[in-house]
């Protein structure tokens, strides 16, 4: 996997929570970067530190030791108020729970981060978001009006909407069915391989990180491996190495 020009880097990453005996060292000085255009999984045993990693690297948490580049800017150092700016236009985020706001259509939910930027709608955009989705038909529903894998489609479209330099996807198929499930994975794929996206995907689902190009491997708070152009079964051998080397 070439990585000349990474759309988010770590170095020396470390976050360590709590004080004392009860501290725990969720990342230990991870070196690591992820591609521009390109779908990467990370996964790793139970308390690897795979959504830790996924929340520093998004900005949404703040290392205890290293740096993280986003987007070509250093975002260690920046103040709240800065990182929300640079986040709200840099970054785009599918979460498992959808949050999708319920009063909402889902034409102003897919719009919200641009009236929270203060930003009008590209029109061209929009409407490759919209149909490349497959939600068209769905912009003047609420989501309780809406399916898991609908409402999933319209979070992804408000991920894309900005035009962020990297989507961070927290488990994004952990609360869809199986056909739901696949069928957002196969639209995160499709906005990588259509609209130049960047993907980064915590999942601890072997048949979902098969849909990613290059999945990342973290056990302890360490990065132990990678795997490049996955499949259910070099994912599943591999995780079951972890578990064995962890259970040693």
């Amino acid at each position: 996997m070439q990585l000349d020009t990474p759309a988010v880097a770590g170095r020396r990453l470390t976050k360590v929570y709590g004080a004392g005996e009860a501290q725990v060292l969720a990342l230990d000085s991870v070196d690591v970067d992820f591609a521009a255009a390109c779908f990467t999984a990370i996964m790793g045993t139970s308390g690897s530190g795979k959504s830790t990693l996924l929340n520093l690297l998004a900005g949404l948490d703040t290392p205890t030791a290293g740096s993280v580049k986003l987007g070509g800017r250093e975002l260690t150092g920046l103040s709240d108020t800065e990182l929300t700016i640079w986040r709200r236009r840099h970054v785009g985020f599918v979460f498992q729970a959808f949050n999708l706001l319920p009063m909402l259509t889902a034409a102003q939910n897919i719009r919200l981060p641009l009236d929270l930027a203060g930003e009008r709608v590209d029109q061209d955009w929009w409407d490759t978001v919209v149909d490349t989705l497959a939600i068209r038909d769905r912009l003047s529903h609420r989501p309780s009006e809406m399916s898991g894998g609908q409402r999933q489609r319209v979070a992804l479209a408000r991920g894309l909407i900005t035009r962020p330099d990297v989507i961070f996807a927290d488990e994004p198929t952990g609360n869809l069915d199986t056909r739901s499930g696949f069928e957002v994975l196969s639209f995160l794929r499709r906005s990588v391989r259509e609209l130049n996206q960047s993907v980064v995907m915590v999942t601890h689902d072997p048949a979902a990180a098969a849909y990613a190009e290059r999945v990342v491997l973290l056990a302890d708070g360490r990065l132990v491996g990678e795997i490049l152009h996955p499949t259910k079964e070099s994912v599943l051998a591999a995780l079951d190495e972890l578990t064995t080397v962890v259970s040693v």
